[in-house]
């Protein structure tokens, strides 16, 4: 089983490259747009243009248009795209599955299998996401690049064996606190990719044309970006509040505190703090959106932190088995 989920996690990540590559076919392409044609010379005199008299030493076009074949190649490969990311989750969630089958246990238990939970959260969010508001798919590019650079970097630099669940973890909390840990961040990792757009969009609109904002040219329109980054994280920060909550009730249970400014306590307390500062200030009229939205970036950049500077740069009692 961990062999297998060891291949999945390889093809889960092929599938997503090329679904990215899709997606670039997709943004090269351009938007779906009609051009005029030029009818032929009798068309025109029957139509009244041209004949005796008539402007015939002039190029005329016919008022009758047709679809750019390129833009059906763009809505060909958006599909594909689609399709192609669809695939990619189910193999990446097999992979999970296999490695929580061959370790016998819930598969949280080090670094490697958390990232390999928390990018499969964001992707089957993702998914539900396409399929409520189809018009956001150019989102996907961006995506599945994430999905590609955070996999390939779990499988490169995290990856360990399988191995038993540390005796500190071995607690019906365990269950409890990671999984909305986890569900939470994976709202998180996606939320973050319309608030990133939303401001190289916002940028375009306002007439920003150098890099990054030339990216956000064909992206959907800012303020359904800022919305769906609002939806995203209003929905992910009271699982988040609990999942905080629940990890405080353990460490009561299993260390004697409830709080001990543990590294990874600590950050999780910061981010909490980053996120309710972002949902205050976007219900606050007087902040302007992209400030608002600035804050939930940083808001994610401090999960960042916690998940992969606090387990290498710091010692405490949460770490992950083969990091630290």
């Amino acid at each position: 089983m961990s062999a297998l989920s060891d291949q999945l996690v390889t093809f889960a990540i092929l599938a997503y490259l090329v679904a990215m590559i899709s997606h670039a076919v997709e943004f090269a392409l351009g938007n779906a747009r009609k051009v005029a044609v030029a009818a032929p010379a009798r068309e025109l005199v029957g139509a009244g243009v041209g004949g005796p008299g008539g402007p015939l030493d002039q190029p005329v076009v016919s008022a009758v248009t047709r679809p750019d074949r390129s833009a059906d190649r763009a809505v060909l490969a958006g599909r594909i795209a689609a399709g192609l990311t669809a695939l990619a989750a189910a193999l990446h969630l097999g992979a999970v599955v296999t490695r929580g089958l061959a370790a016998e246990r819930m598969p949280w238990g080090n670094m490697y299998e958390f990232v390999l939970t928390v990018t499969w959260i964001g992707a089957a969010a993702w998914l539900v996401v396409l399929w409520k508001q189809p018009s956001l798919r150019r989102l996907g590019l961006f995506l599945t690049l994430v999905m590609v650079l955070l996999l390939a970097f779990a499988e490169l630099k995290l990856y360990v064996q399988v191995v038993p669940l540390m005796p500190a973890l071995q607690s019906y909390w365990f269950v409890i606190h990671v999984s909305t840990i986890i569900f939470a961040s994976g709202i998180f990792l996606l939320g973050v990719v319309p608030a990133a757009a939303y401001l190289m969009r916002a940028g375009w609109e306002r007439g920003k044309r150098s890099f990054p904002y030339t990216l956000a040219r064909r992206l959907p329109a800012a303020a359904g970006l800022e919305r769906l980054t609002f939806t995203l994280h209003a929905f992910a920060f009271p699982i988040f509040t609990f999942a905080v909550i629940a990890g405080a009730i353990w460490a009561e249970a299993a260390w004697g505190r409830a709080w001990g400014w543990d590294p990874k306590e600590t950050w999780a307390f910061i981010s909490w703090v980053v996120y309710a500062g972002y949902l205050h200030a976007r219900a606050t009229p007087s902040v302007r959106r992209n400030v608002a939205t600035w804050i939930a970036v940083v808001g994610f950049l401090t999960m960042l932190m916690n998940l992969f500077g606090v387990n290498f740069f710091f010692t405490g009692l949460h770490s992950y088995a083969g990091v630290n």
